[in-house]
């Protein structure tokens, strides 16, 4: 009896890897039209961001063609804002853009590198990590908040003391001359270079953390000091991804509204001091697309918000593509 059931046994469990054989192809068919599925699911969702992007560049080259066939490229480089007489031209708007962004980098790029250089190399871990939570924690305040503080302790901040200052010592240059009234392109830069930090000091910090560490015990090694070590070994290496982190800072600081709006004065005009009042490309969208009457208004309006999206996007790819090199290294290889 013992033996039959072994028997029994045995030949149920042959029967069961037959029958597992014969379905096997089918059950295997079947996983991989799931896996099929997913992958094109996936695809679809990926293929939704360009096709987001694609459609957005559409309607702004369909909203600014009025604007396109009247002005043509001289658009970019005319300096009248003239509602009334229906002339249009964004030199003045992309001036204040630029020098904003670049009042912002000047502040900020020195500031964020120290700071990732501090707790990379020098911050005991948990000093390195509350720290690195509050620079972080500053890319989360909304941009109206800054513009609130930029507009009631920034702006009396800089009329009282900041710019009398800055006109005593170098007044002598065209950038520093003049009185200032608190608002205006200096203030609208430092509001935007600590806006941007964040950006710098998180990426940079990343790409310095990436740094191998022989390279770092190597040059101790030799005799070098700490310094002679970070400016060195250290900058050099992830130097490429330091000014990728910069780019990517800069398309943050050519597309920010609402506290540049409410620093800035918004007055088109092209000046070289900065104490002035100056306007910016999104500053003067937000402020008269709603109240734009004609057609051409509304035209030259999003050919502005066209020439952003695209200053916006090259900046962009090019921090990607240079923080892709250094994570890459010069062969393509990880």
């Amino acid at each position: 009896m013992v033996a039959d059931s072994g028997m029994v046994s045995v030949s149920a469990h042959g029967e069961r890897s037959r029958s597992f054989r014969r379905r096997g192809p089918r059950a295997l068919q079947g996983w991989t039209s799931g896996d099929a599925l997913f992958r094109k699911v996936c695809t679809a969702f990926g293929l939704a961001i360009v096709a987001l992007l694609a459609l957005l560049l559409y309607e702004l080259a369909r909203g600014s063609s009025l604007s396109l066939s009247r002005f043509g490229f001289g658009f970019a480089f005319e300096k009248v804002w003239d509602p009334v007489a229906e002339k249009f031209g964004a030199a003045t708007f992309i001036y204040g853009t630029m020098v904003t962004s670049v009042i912002a980098l000047l502040v900020a790029v020195p500031l964020g590198v120290g700071i990732a250089i501090f707790l990379v190399e020098m911050a005991p871990p948990a000093v390195g990590n509350i720290i690195g939570f509050l620079v972080e924690l500053l890319a989360a305040i909304p941009s109206i908040v800054y513009g609130l503080w930029g507009l009631f302790v920034l702006a009396p901040l800089v009329r009282d003391h900041v710019a009398p200052f800055l006109h005593a010592t170098l007044g002598f240059l065209p950038f520093f001359s003049g009185e200032s009234h608190g608002v205006g392109m200096l203030t609208a830069g430092l509001v935007l270079s600590i806006m941007v930090l964040p950006f710098i000091a998180a990426v940079s910090r990343d790409v310095l953390a990436a740094v191998p560490q022989p390279l770092r015990e190597g040059s101790l090694a030799l005799g070098a000091t700490k310094w002679e070590t970070i400016w060195g070994v250290v900058l050099p290496y992830g130097r490429t991804g330091i000014g990728g982190s910069v780019i990517l800072a800069l398309g943050r600081a050519l597309g920010e509204t609402m506290a540049v709006t409410m620093v800035i004065g918004n007055t088109p005009q092209i000046v070289l001091s900065l104490f002035e009042p100056g306007y910016t490309m999104s500053s003067v969208i937000a402020n008269e697309y709603s109240e734009a009457s004609g057609p051409l208004y509304l035209s030259s309006l999003t050919e502005l918000g066209l020439l952003l999206f695209i200053a916006t996007f090259a900046v962009n790819g090019t921090a990607r593509a240079l923080i892709w090199r250094m994570a890459h290294g010069p062969g393509g290889r990880a």
